[in-house]
């Protein structure tokens, strides 16, 4: 048996070619080709064979087959090659594409997630509160945008219009990001070479307003256009430019187009004419440089060219055009004008206290009547502007018997000043404090008929002099009053106490602490004019207190009412007896002592005079049945007045308020019907061949209060005439002195 000889696979792991043996072997010889094999079958097939090691015929005709394929192809390969670079390229443009796109999605991300959270949810517009008159007209807008939010229906259609006009003339036509506008604006600074365009859009502004802060860095405006493509897609272009002219700021404390036609035309945004809201548009490039309030002709330079872009892009004509720039400028006031602001601040800083913080656009309503508000202004600006003895400021107060406020000035010119002279003030009210002092005696014993010597007093080292520096001996309690002697009030405080009469005082509305001395008997502790005119009001209303207040009721712009004052009954603080005497005495204050230039023909009034040491106060404090109104004149800084005293500037300023306040409405008698009579007293002779009038006064433990009289309190008087009842006496005086007491009491009292 011949040997075996082993069997030789066939192997693939090298070049094909031939074997020891001579075998040639290729892939196609298996027998079963894989997926593989029959892909590179294909080719194979077209192409020359494969060479082999030995290079034989076979492997000659391959090669010969290639070289004749190659040198008859007429130029084909160049152009697969061709073919292959330009899809290579495109190749890499597609990955860089992808990658590129990758890339800006994941700094977009990046930046997004970078948002505060409330960035995806449109705020709350700060809210407004609207105060109103007791009729309904408006006093202020006020709150953090100082004006309500008005619809694009509820404006005057110049005013969208002069925005989109100036501002993101596509804007109808973008998605948020204008690249248009942003090549535009580039190519506009490239020439200026400086920034003079922005191609910001309305809605990334509004993005910026809402959410972002004003920092100009990449983020920010990245973050920007995001939440602008964010916006477009929530909110229709309309609502968007809403919201925009509704939250933008104009300069000057005014956002919205609301606030800021207030604030420098004085009208509602509704009735805003074509001028006027290119005036506004304007603005929005540089709010305070541009503010009519500051430079007027700036701002009239930047209205035209609104309105030239507004004629540009066909929203008005060329006459129209022409007519508006045909306009003059026109300053603006400076700040929120008019006195009625004075009472909006005090809204404001009361509102709180009423219905807790404000979430929603509310409405104020004010106890506030316009025509007297505006009645008061004038006394008290023309009286201040027209007076030649150094005055610079003056307040006013009226309330009516309930202490509701109907009017309020606190100073000559709010836009000059926002402090509130009526009621953050306190000044020495002067002569206008005696009033509780007398009060006071009344409700101790003291009658108005009751005779008092005026003369030299000195109560410890406090010796009270009067305004002339002259006295007019024994005079009636209610005829001090009438003249203001300082004499006389010293004694009824010394006789009755400071104790007493500051318990009248705070009892009839003062609120302000008061010093426990015998000065205050002529106004030395300092109050304000709204306490001390509402002090005044018992004497009015019949004896009940009256607390000043502003405020009616709060409700919400749909009428959900969140506060209203309640209609108690306030305590009575005098009674009927006290309130008559008073009001008997202080009339005659007006009618024929120190306040006779606030008599209103046709009325009956009643009031009280105050000037403080070196005429730095004057002050007048009078009263109607229907009003109780205060004024005081002055100075901030405390300089002297040229001898201004209550009688004078500040009686007048009250005349010619009360005159107008009043005007149309019935004469009222105050309450009460107290008659100041002159009874005689029973004369008496002594052993010296004098007489005088038999009287007693108002007594404690038996002794008479004066201290002056005999232990049995009948008090001596050397007098010619024939006094009311009552009289006290201090000393004696001398014939020659009785002839001239005899003579100033007839010129006093008649006879």
């Amino acid at each position: 048996m011949a040997a075996r000889r082993e069997r030789i696979e066939p192997s693939f792991d090298r070049d094909e070619g031939t074997g020891e043996d001579g075998l040639t072997i290729s892939p196609d010889d298996r027998a079963v080709p894989t997926a593989a094999n029959d892909r590179k079958r294909k080719p194979a097939a077209k192409s020359a064979p494969a060479r082999t090691k030995a290079g034989g015929g076979g492997s000659g005709g391959r090669a010969g087959s290639r070289r004749g394929g190659s040198g008859g192809d007429g130029g084909g390969p160049r152009k697969r090659r061709r073919r292959s670079f330009f899809g290579h390229l495109f190749r890499l443009g597609l990955a860089g594409a992808l990658w590129g796109g990758l890339a800006v999605a994941a700094v977009i991300g990046y930046f997004a997630v970078k948002l505060p959270q409330e960035a995806w949810e449109i705020p709350a517009r700060p809210p407004n509160v609207k105060i109103v008159s007791v009729d309904g007209d408006l006093l202020a807008n006020r709150g953090l945008t100082g004006g309500k939010a008005v619809s694009l229906d509820e404006m005057s259609p110049y005013i969208p219009e002069a925005v989109v006009a100036i501002e993101d003339r596509r804007f109808y036509d973008h998605w948020g990001v204008d690249p248009i506008g942003i090549v535009r604006a580039f190519m506009t600074n490239w020439e200026a070479g400086s920034t003079v365009q922005g191609g910001s859009t309305l809605t990334q502004q509004l993005a910026k307003n809402i959410f972002l802060d004003p920092e100009q860095t990449i983020q920010r405006k990245i973050q920007e256009a995001i939440l602008a493509v964010w916006l477009e897609h929530k909110f229709t272009k309309d609502q968007i430019l809403d919201m925009y002219l509704n939250r933008v700021y104009f300069g000057s404390g005014a956002t919205g187009v609301e606030a800021a036609a207030r604030r420098y035309f004085n009208k509602s945004a509704s009735d805003v004419t074509l001028s006027e809201a290119a005036t506004l548009a304007g603005l929005l490039k540089a709010p305070s440089r541009l503010s009519p309030a500051r430079d007027p002709e700036a701002a009239k330079e930047r209205a035209e060219v609104v309105l030239a872009a507004m004629r540009d892009e066909g929203k008005i004509t060329r006459q129209e055009y022409a007519d508006a720039v045909a306009q003059k400028p026109v300053k603006a006031k400076s700040y929120w004008d008019g006195a009625q602001q004075y009472a909006a601040d005090i809204v404001m800083r009361d509102i709180k206290d009423l219905i807790g913080e404000v979430k929603q656009d509310v409405i104020v309503e004010t106890t506030i009547e316009m025509p007297l508000e505006n009645a008061a202004e004038k006394a008290i600006r023309q009286t201040v502007d027209g007076s030649k003895q150094n005055v610079s400021q003056g307040a006013l107060v009226s309330l009516d018997g309930t202490g509701a406020i109907r009017a309020l000035v606190g100073g000559r010119d709010y836009a000059e000043s926002q402090f509130n002279r009526a009621v953050d003030a306190k000044r020495q009210p002067g002569s206008t404090f005696k009033p509780f002092v007398y009060e006071t005696a009344l409700e101790h014993g003291w009658r108005p008929e009751s005779i008092i010597v005026d003369g030299p007093v000195q109560i410890g080292n406090w010796r009270p002099s009067n305004y002339e520096n002259t006295y007019r001996g024994p005079v009636m309690v209610a005829d001090a009053l009438r003249f203001s002697l300082n004499t006389v009030a010293a004694k009824l405080i010394d006789n009755v106490g400071t104790k007493a009469v500051i318990d009248t005082a705070h009892r009839l509305g003062i609120k302000s602490d008061i010093v426990d001395n015998p000065s205050i008997a002529l106004g030395t502790s300092e109050v304000s004019l709204l306490e001390l005119t509402s002090a005044f009001a018992p004497f009015a209303n019949g004896g009940y207190e009256a607390s000043p207040h502003l405020v009616n009721k709060i409700t919400t712009e749909d009428g959900k009412v969140l506060w209203e004052r309640g209609a108690e009954v306030p305590p009575k603080v005098l009674s009927e007896d006290m309130m008559a005497m008073m009001n008997a005495m202080l009339r005659r204050v007006v009618s024929s002592g120190t306040g006779r230039k606030a008599a209103l023909d046709g009325f009956d009034a009643a009031g009280k005079t105050g000037t403080t040491q070196d005429f730095k106060d004057a002050w007048f404090v009078g009263y109607t049945a229907e009003l109780v109104t205060g004024v005081w004149l002055g100075n901030d800084n405390g300089a002297k007045m040229k001898r201004v005293t209550g009688g004078s500037l500040p009686a007048e300023a009250w005349h010619q308020y009360m005159s107008v306040a009043l005007e149309g409405t019935p004469n009222v008698p105050l309450p009460g019907d107290y008659k100041i009579g002159e009874p005689q007293a029973p004369l008496v002779a002594d052993g010296n061949g004098e007489e005088y009038y038999d009287t007693e006064l108002p007594r404690e433990d038996g002794v008479p209060q004066d201290g002056q009289g005999r232990a049995d309190g009948r008090q001596r008087m050397i007098y010619d005439g024939a006094p009311p009842a009552g009289v006290v006496v201090e000393e004696r005086v001398s014939p020659r002195r009785r002839e001239d007491d005899r003579s100033l009491f007839r010129k006093i009292f008649g006879g």
